[in-house]
């Protein structure tokens, strides 16, 4: 399993002053960088920009190497390396939300060292923070893909201003003066963190603990949703009235832990099985299952052997047969089944950029996002239809789920980015033949608490 180092840094001129941030994360075995993060964060105090970055850090660590993920952490602020490691009470009430923060993230992960370094060993997260402040005082926001646009022009108090935000790299040096260029969003636009890995960074899903989600194909487009929405009668399909008929409810499982998922490998079509701790997820879900108020009616599982390991455990409860439906099984990785993100991204580089930018893009020897989007539309118009008004229990991986879920709320293709599916969670769609379909749980797992 990767390990991994953060070393962080920011700034402020003046004290408190226009100030940023920087951090990179990096491989433990060989020191590769693996992502950057830099931001300019307005007028502010070293500090606080200093607690920036680490919590930038710690949030590039979790998209890489997910919960659990072993890191080691070095600043030269040996403020926030000693209060984050226990030594140090903190003491300025400003600082206290910002220690919150980051201790939450801290505990998604295995931190095994909090170390100070001389500044002079931390150049890298240094010049990231410089950068992000440079660009901020010429009137430039960073973007992902390290180029740059014009700031907006404020509309109100300083306070309105939207920050600045973070880049993959260093400005480009295309950088478009203030008077010119677009903006990144309008004022009511939240600033994004992006990485070196592009895309990969922000997916903080991305290998989800063995299933890789990435976006589906495009369904409808965002003003497409529009219109449809406008189209839609009052009262109908909106959660605001009560339904003219029984809703078709689709539960939606995930299957429990296997040893990829453990080590946060690419699982697509191999028959990993569960492990003693996945069998227990799937016996924790099947109790949940069959008391009340959940009537499963049918029980519909992938094909894939954790999957139906999974639906076994909750038909056995439920005293129901399992159906096997091929379009619920997880997208085919190819040429990167079994490997680790990392790997991927050393071994194939230029594919995985290509399959990071275009959900027609796939894997070598695997399938596309865009063509799982397409079979499991089809699984879903097949489910709705011959069940219709029945709870049906769907048993399947990742990118399927999230996908019905994409499509239930017509979200933009960007949302799938938002979603994180933990082992054995249940979401739950439910289908009215008057209006749009309802999601009524996301994530679910207090059956295994």
């Amino acid at each position: 399993m990767t390990s991994y180092v953060i070393e962080a840094d920011g700034g402020s001129r003046g004290n408190p002053g226009p100030a940023g941030y920087g951090a990179v994360v990096m491989d433990a075995s060989d020191g590769q960088v693996l992502a950057e993060a830099a931001e300019a964060i307005g007028v502010t105090t070293n500090n606080v920009a200093e607690y920036r970055g680490l919590i930038a850090g710690l949030r590039a660590t979790l998209d890489l190497g997910g919960d659990g993920a072993r890191v080691a952490v070095r600043m030269d602020s040996k403020l926030v390396i000693e209060q984050m490691a226990g030594r140090w009470k903190i003491k300025n009430e400003g600082l206290r939300p910002l220690a919150a923060e980051a201790g939450g993230l801290v505990r998604r992960l295995r931190v095994t060292e909090w170390t100070w370094i001389p500044r002079e060993r931390n150049k890298h997260a240094d010049r990231l923070a410089n950068e992000a402040m440079d660009a901020a005082a010429q009137g430039l926001t960073w973007k992902a893909g390290g180029t740059t646009t014009a700031t907006p022009e404020p509309s109100g108090p300083a306070s309105d201003i939207p920050e600045p935000g973070r880049s993959k790299s260093r400005a480009s040096a295309s950088q478009t003066p203030a008077s010119g260029g677009s903006t990144t969003g309008g004022p009511a636009s939240a600033p994004r963190a992006a990485s070196r890995t592009h895309k990969a960074a922000r997916q903080t899903d991305l290998l989800d603990a063995g299933d890789i989600s990435e976006l589906s194909a495009p369904t409808a487009s965002v003003a497409a949703a529009q219109q449809t929405a406008k189209a839609t009668p009052a009262g109908k399909g909106t959660g605001w009235a009560p339904p003219t008929r029984v809703a078709t409810s689709l539960l939606l499982l995930r299957h429990g832990e296997t040893e990829l998922s453990l080590e946060r490998r690419f699982s697509g079509r191999g028959e990993a099985e569960l492990t003693a701790n996945g069998l227990a997820q799937a016996s924790a879900a099947a109790g949940r299952l069959s008391r009340d108020p959940y009537r499963l009616d049918v029980i519909v599982t992938s094909p894939l052997q954790r999957a139906r390991q999974t639906a076994a455990a909750v038909a056995e409860r439920a005293g129901l047969g399992v159906e096997v439906c091929e379009d619920l099984r997880e997208t085919d990785f190819g040429a990167w089944e079994g490997h680790t993100f990392t790997e991927v991204q050393r071994r194939w580089p230029a594919e995985l950029s290509t399959w990071l930018a275009d959900p027609e893009a796939a894997p070598p020897g695997g399938e596309s996002f865009a063509a799982a989007a397409r079979r499991v539309q089809a699984a879903k118009e097949l489910l709705v239809e011959r069940y219709e008004g029945k709870t049906v229990l769907v048993v399947s991986h990742v990118t399927p789920i999230k996908l019905l879920l994409r499509d239930a709320l017509m979200a933009p293709l960007e949302s799938l980015y938002r979603m994180h599916l933990d082992l054995a969670c249940l979401s739950l769609i439910e289908y009215y033949a008057d209006g749009p379909s309802v999601v009524k749980s996301f994530n679910d797992i207090s059956h295994l608490r």
